[in-house]
């Protein structure tokens, strides 16, 4: 079987295989994976019975997740890693992204190497919503400032807010970017504006849930975010105006008020920047959930 381009048409061969196991890690969704053709290639095949999801961009391909099946094998990793290699000027590029703590002993006894990923942050949903106790103080103050000072009106998304939502990230983003004029942080803010427009563009078929504040009928907030499994809602985009004090702190602790059947939070990694590193320590974590690249120690290695 070649590779295939991946299509909307596919949804149902990724919940399938992405099904087999419970996962806790926000790549394993499919508006995790969905979102980003805007950024790479990505191509799938079943190989021995397995999904191997591809990316490709200027720099190379890799794998985004390790294959997804029930029996993943030595000589199916050989061949993904010999696929990959065929593709990149660089063996070194080939690689399998997103790997979780349970997997890891099986990669090593194959003799692959491991490479740290910045964890992501999973919360006790009750947690966020109560705020109790001295250690969220900071956030109680800010989310009573908003219910104090603004009039506003919350509801679920809708298609009509699609341009006000892209309008007031675009006006986020440059505003974040003044204030941490770091090029890999703007880097990422431009791609992850790209990641959100094919989210809105394919909104009704990706899964997704949404929640907009607007105050004096103006959008001032919005959050999406999806099931990740029967315990855990991932919250994907969190963008608020600035300039209004208590938005972000309302937001945030709204949403997870109304996912009442969800147990656990997961607010994704902090990509390594000290900024947004502070903000979710402030949260108290219920755990930091490690993820991981293989790579070969060699890049002859078979």
């Amino acid at each position: 079987m070649s590779q295939k381009e991946l299509r909307l048409d596919d949804k149902e061969i990724f919940l399938k295989y992405l099904s087999y196991q419970k996962h806790q890690l926000s790549f394993y969704s499919w508006p995790n994976i969905f979102i980003w053709k805007g950024l790479y290639r990505i191509t799938w095949e079943i190989i021995e019975g397995s999904l191997c999801i591809f990316f490709q961009d200027s720099c190379g391909t890799f794998l985004y997740l390790p294959p997804l099946g029930f029996n993943a094998s030595a000589s199916l990793v050989v061949k993904v890693f010999e696929i990959m290699d065929s593709l990149n000027k660089n063996p070194a590029i080939s690689r399998i992204e997103n790997v979780e703590e349970n997997q890891m002993p099986w990669f090593k006894k194959l003799g692959y190497k491991a490479v740290d990923k910045f964890p992501e942050y999973l919360y006790r949903r009750k947690d966020l919503v109560e705020l109790r106790s001295d250690r969220y103080k900071s956030q109680r103050a800010s989310y009573n400032f908003f219910l104090r000072h603004y009039r506003f009106n919350m509801r679920p998304y809708s298609v009509e807010d699609k341009i006000g939502c892209l309008n007031l990230y675009e006006n986020w983003s440059a505003q974040r970017a003044q204030a941490h004029p770091n090029h890999i942080y703007c880097g990422m803010l431009k791609d992850s504006y790209i990641a959100f427009q094919i989210m809105l563009d394919n909104y009704a078929d990706l899964d997704i849930l949404g929640l907009v504040v607007e105050i004096d009928n103006k959008l001032a907030g919005f959050s999406f975010g999806f099931c990740l499994n029967k315990d855990t809602f991932c919250i994907l985009y969190e963008v608020v105006n600035l300039a209004i004090k208590g938005a972000a702190q309302f937001i945030f602790r709204e949403f997870c008020r109304s996912l009442s059947s969800f147990t656990y939070i997961n607010a994704m990694d902090d990509s390594g920047l000290a900024n947004l590193k502070k903000v979710k320590q402030s949260y108290r974590p219920l755990e930091l959930i490690p993820s991981y690249i293989i790579t070969r120690r060699d890049s002859r290695q078979v």
